[in-house]
């Protein structure tokens, strides 16, 4: 399946944008009946099609990653969306960012790379590029 991700949301919101491949997801999401939250995610950046990012496979802030992207946003969560649906592996993501997460989530964030130095960029709209 190839698409291009590209709608006026990801090419107009966020200071940056890029296209993605997802390189894993560590740990199964956890459930979103306790807390909203932000999970950490790697990607290796393909292409930058807009503002810049620092390196080549860089960390993603991803809100409540269980719900599809056009349902993530919330009164917390300020304007956030997209039209993935769920997290693969493997799938290449168009996104919009901001650098960095703590300057646009207060809340919980769900971070196994904490040892690994790196900008947490805040994934503001994420499309399905290609699978």
């Amino acid at each position: 399946m190839k698409q291009q991700g590209t709608d006026h949301e990801v090419t107009t919101l966020g200071t940056i944008e890029i296209s993605a491949r997802l390189l894993e997801i560590p740990e199964p999401f956890p459930p979103n009946d306790l807390y909203n939250y932000a999970y950490i995610l790697k990607y290796h950046v393909i292409k930058v099609h807009r503002g810049n990012v620092d390196g080549s496979d860089i960390f993603v802030a991803q809100y409540n990653p269980l719900k599809p992207r056009s349902s993530a946003r919330d009164e917390f969560s300020g304007k956030i969306g997209g039209s993935l649906e769920a997290f693969r592996v493997g799938d290449v993501h168009r996104m919009a960012l901001e650098a960095s997460v703590d300057d646009y989530w207060m809340g919980g964030i769900i971070d196994m790379y904490f040892k690994q130095a790196g900008i947490r960029y805040w994934a503001v709209w994420t499309n399905l590029e290609s699978k």
